[in-house]
């Protein structure tokens, strides 16, 4: 609970046509094994008491009267359960018959949705039927009970008022304005769907793509529960296709039919994050919240939820191989015509990058390249410059000629170790101290050099620098952080190996693949710091500051959804258990926050450079912070 998520569940259980008693008892038994499971919402299809399809027969006083017990029995049996538990029912009001959601906990009707939108066409004839939702809210009574009716309802939990739902019905999905727009405008972060939605070819994707884009739409949890076994087969075929979506992500589904040969019901649960769809709601200003017609509060004792959902442990990285492709090639795309229109715009008559022999400068000058092709000019315009020093290895080094070789770009080798010998002699620096001068001064050489050799050339400089690097401060100011066009600024390092990597796989050229991926086998260094006796890097970033796998993680829930450090060490923990012991995830989270904080001034001063995903340090675009805020509430 204090982390904001809500254990919920759709479920479809088998229906007898007509029969409310073997329905109720149906879903009963749902109920139960969502309690088991620790569910606290439950949402089950569209006249599920009675079933969707018995046509006329709800024009049979009979039918209707005994699903109205149907409904007083579930409340009466369902008492004990801790869940809130949703069914579909028709509802008379006067002379009037409504397809409706039925809104059930504690042993009690918290409330009644009627369906909006009537569907009269195709297959469906539900106008002859039923009735569309009145505009206004009235009071039932309902065993000596007033009960809320409309299609407005929103349900609140008082104990966390982030979990707040509404429900709409089959088709008002489909129909160009939901009632689930307007629900979300009024506060609610999941919506509940009860279905009875029958399968056609094409009509599952679809479906899907419907609770996938309006989940995302509304920034909300999608809750559908669809017709299955045991309908009439007559005319239609229903196949119990659940969906759980939340802010355009599926996070459970079933698939169509699976649960017809099943004698358990057929049920699918997962966990919203609710307090995370709030505080995007907040972040968006766009999204204009209103006092609803009518709010249902209700009490729940909650508990910590017991996640069962997916987190990607690299989420900035798409799991799937043909994804992760099309993602890596699109940001090329980004960079490279972002640095074109630079090049362009300025007159430049090339690009000067330092190159290392690591995967960020590595990175930078494969965008460089395509940009020179975008604009038609011969490689030869990029510049690439080696400025060995004292902890450069032959393994980079070389690395970082042969790149260049295969690429067709300029190729220059400035040995600075004479000039950074000078500078300590300058400022009267103990070249055998290797404290952060010795470190920092190589980098401020490594940058005057290429500034100098830009001007000289009439070109732009091309920073190298990644989003995580910038996150974690991890560059020298006025150094390795400033450039004239910084191409990786908005990219995480999980990300730049991935696109390397890609790189390497699509190439034509044997060799440049065979480096590419030796630099990707490489341990990230600045290689400020002598080699060893072997001469193997000695300095190695990651035991410095932490994995950047980690780093990612933090950046991607700190930045993005503004979590506070306990969740983002619970989410941790709960998605690298096994890899990360929870101390040393401890440990590196701490690290990652005083860094964030202490280091924001040289995030404050930074070059122009293309925004690529939905997460950025920029100090023009996504994120302005003092550079003399303090980190004491927000660290663990």
């Amino acid at each position: 609970m204090k982390y904001g998520f809500i254990k919920v569940a759709a479920a479809s259980p088998t229906v007898t046509v007509a029969d409310v008693d073997a329905n109720v008892s149906e879903i009963l038994r749902a109920a139960a094994q969502a309690e088991s499971l620790g569910v606290r919402l439950l949402v089950t299809p569209e006249l599920g008491v009675t079933g969707y399809t018995c046509g006329d027969l709800f024009l049979q006083k009979k039918l209707i009267d005994r699903a109205h017990e149907g409904i007083l029995k579930i409340a009466k049996e369902s008492a004990n359960l801790s869940l809130v538990l949703i069914v579909g029912a028709p509802i008379r009001v006067d002379a009037n018959l409504y397809n409706c959601a039925v809104v059930i906990y504690n042993g009690k009707i918290l409330g009644i949705v009627p369906k909006v939108n009537i569907p009269n066409y195709g297959e469906f004839y539900e106008l002859r039927h039923f009735t569309p939702a009145p505009d206004d809210i009235i009071e039932l009574n309902i065993n000596k009970e007033s009960v809320p009716f409309g299609s407005d309802l929103v349900f609140r939990c008082d104990e966390l008022p982030e979990f707040a739902f509404g429900c709409e019905i089959c088709e008002d999905l489909w129909v160009p304005n939901p009632p689930s727009s307007r629900l979300a405008v009024n506060g609610a972060t999941i919506i509940c769907n009860l279905s009875a939605s029958d399968e056609t070819v094409g009509k599952a994707s679809y479906r899907r793509e419907l609770v996938r884009s309006q989940s995302g739409r509304l920034l909300a949890g999608y809750i559908y529960a669809d017709a299955g076994c045991g309908e009439s087969t007559t005319d239609m075929v229903f196949s119990g296709h659940d969906i759980i979506g939340e802010n355009g992500s599926i996070l459970a589904e079933s698939k169509p039919f699976e649960g017809a040969l099943n004698k358990d019901c057929p049920i699918i649960v997962s966990e919203i994050d609710v307090a995370k769809l709030v505080a995007e709601r907040t972040r968006m200003n766009t999204f204009k919240s209103e006092k609803g017609k009518y709010t249902v509060n209700f009490s729940m004792k909650l508990s910590d939820t017991a996640l069962t959902r997916n987190f990607e442990p690299q989420p900035f990285v798409p799991s799937s191989e043909v994804e992760r492709a099309e993602r890596c090639e699109s940001i090329l795309e980004m960079q490279s015509f972002g640095l074109r229109k630079r090049i362009e715009h300025a007159h430049s008559k090339s690009a000067v990058i330092g190159i290392s022999g690591g995967l960020d400068s590595c990175l930078a000058l494969l965008v460089s390249v395509r940009a020179m092709d975008l604009l038609n000019r011969p490689r030869t315009d990029v510049i690439a410059v080696t400025m060995p020093c004292f902890g450069t290895t032959s393994r980079t080094r070389s690395n970082a000629e042969i790149l260049c070789e295969r690429l067709g770009v300029s190729f220059r080798c400035v040995d600075i170790k004479a000039a950074v010998n000078q500078h300590f002699s300058d400022i009267g620096h103990d070249e055998s101290s290797h404290d952060v001068v010795y470190e920092n001064s190589q980098a401020r050489e490594r940058t005057q050099i290429i500034m100098d050799i830009a001007n000289a050339e009439n070109g732009l400089v091309i920073g190298t620098g990644d989003l995580s690097e910038l996150a974690l401060g991890w560059a020298t100011y006025n150094g390795d952080h400033m450039s004239m066009y910084g191409v990786n600024a908005s990219i995480p390092k999980t990300l730049v190996r991935h696109i390397v990597r890609y790189y390497a796989d699509t190439a034509n050229d044997p060799e440049l693949s065979a480096v590419l991926y030796d630099i990707l086998a490489t341990p990230v260094s600045p290689e400020l710091l002598p080699a060893d006796d072997n001469g193997e890097i000695a300095q190695k970033t990651e035991d410095l500051v932490g994995p950047y796998e980690l780093h990612d993680f933090f950046i991607y829930y700190f930045v993005r959804y503004g979590f506070p450090a306990e969740k983002i060490e619970y989410l941790a923990n709960y998605v690298f258990v096994g890899q990360y012991p929870s101390d040393v995830i401890h440990k590196w989270l701490t690290t990652f926050i005083r860094r964030f904080f202490v280091q924001q001034f040289k995030r404050s001063c930074l070059p122009d450079g293309p925004k690529v995903g939905s997460v950025t340090l920029s100090p023009r675009g996504d994120w302005r912070m003092p550079s003399d805020a303090v980190s004491k509430i927000f660290q663990i």
